[in-house]
């Protein structure tokens, strides 16, 4: 029997290799995409809590997620498929003069790429997010073109318009190597057997790093857990996802939102980071992230909490994703270490990977890939994550 053989092969179909594998097909390419789990999604996508922002610090961030938003809202538009799109923005509060210094002065950096944000005193904030804690609150920064989508329809609508477009998946299936030339990548070989194809791209999340040590490679991804949580649903009563960066013992910030079906979904950074991949939740977490959001918006106290998970953050040293070609084997492109915002940069990844593949990158990609490269010396790290 002889080797299917395939224009690219995507190792991962999740919040990144499900709209890259998309990209590809709809520029004319033959793809193939494995994944170790049943179906689309089922690895971190589905514990992610569905924020989209492009109001980062980091350029390629910026870049990559406006890119990812206009796909998102206009996604049902397109293609008929509700993802529960909510154009509700980010709020990023300050009861404090470090958080306010800091979010005044991302503004120039934000603002220089176009974003639509302001800085908004505690008055002007509380009458567009009135359920604000008012004591002590300072103001805040609001991008109301931001917004949030569901992880799990997103992805299975990505799948559904890959599928159609003729891109083959290949679900429980494991990588187990990657069959190379010299330098040159020639196909993976999983647990099932082998395909073959000169270009392969590694966007396999938190589980990136052992898929390149298949190929004799090496990425600066490890994983560390992050837990998350849903209430009840109640009528809407909150916009913009609400994001508090203030340090405290635990954890280093958190965020909410609320859902479409009037869930608010909430999770929290932990610190210090709780590196390895045990997604068992815990105990500490709810007293934790509860005491913290009741404090910042008191009416959640009359919410129920339904169940709580634990998702895996794919980390790079410098908290920004590895994206780009291998200069040390032709053919392998790195797609990997979104850091926990793999859903917000998904589509944005997915569609300059797709140019990059075939040739067909734009002025500003250059910049983007230079900024997120494998190469770079993974030093410092972004002012706003």
């Amino acid at each position: 029997m002889s080797t299917a053989t395939f224009d690219a092969i995507v190792v991962g179909a999740g919040s990144v290799g499900t709209p890259t594998a998309m990209y590809l097909a709809e520029r004319g390419l033959k793809i193939l995409v494995v994944d170790q789990f049943p179906s689309p999604g089922q690895g971190s996508n589905k514990c992610a809590i569905g924020g989209i922002r492009a109001t980062h610090s980091a350029p390629a961030k910026i870049r990559l997620c406006l890119e990812s938003l206009a796909t998102f809202s206009s996604w049902e538009h397109l293609h008929g498929d509700d993802i529960e799109w909510h154009m509700g923005g980010y709020c990023f509060v300050a009861y404090r003069d470090d958080e306010e210094r800091l979010l005044r002065d991302l503004l120039k950096v934000q603002k220089s790429y176009g974003l639509n944000i302001d800085w908004y005193g505690a008055a002007e904030l509380l009458e567009r997010v009135p359920s604000l804690g008012h004591e002590g609150l300072r103001g805040g920064t609001l991008s109301p073109e931001d917004g949030s989508a569901s992880p799990m329809r997103s992805c299975l609508a990505f799948y559904r318009r890959a599928r159609a477009l003729g891109v083959t998946f290949r679900f429980s299936e494991r990588v187990t190597g990657l069959i190379r030339r010299r330098s040159q990548i020639v196909g993976v070989r999983t647990d099932k057997g082998g395909y073959a194809s000169e270009t392969v791209i590694n966007a396999a999340g938190a589980w990136a790093r052992s898929v390149a040590q298949a190929g004799g490679l090496d990425t600066p991804v490890v994983p560390d857990c992050h837990e998350a949580g849903i209430t009840e649903p109640a009528a809407r009563f909150l916009e913009p996802m609400v994001v508090d960066i203030r340090p405290t013992a635990g954890a280093r910030n958190y965020y909410f939102c609320q859902l479409a079906g009037g869930q608010v979904i909430f999770c929290i950074t932990p610190d210090p980071a709780l590196v390895g991949s045990d997604r068992r939740e815990t105990s500490a977490f709810l007293p934790m992230i509860a005491r913290r959001m009741v404090n910042l918006m008191p009416r959640l106290a009359n919410l129920r909490v339904r169940r709580t998970w634990r998702g895996l953050y794919p980390m790079t040293p410098d908290g920004a994703p590895v994206v780009g070609r291998s200069q040390v084997l032709s053919g392998y492109v790195h797609a990997e270490g979104m850091c926990g915002q793999g859903f917000m940069l998904g589509p944005g990844v997915g569609a300059l990977v797709a140019r990059l593949v075939t040739g067909a990158l734009e002025p500003a990609d250059e910049a983007v890939l230079a900024e997120l490269a494998p190469t770079r010396a993974f030093g410092g790290a972004e002012a706003l994550k």
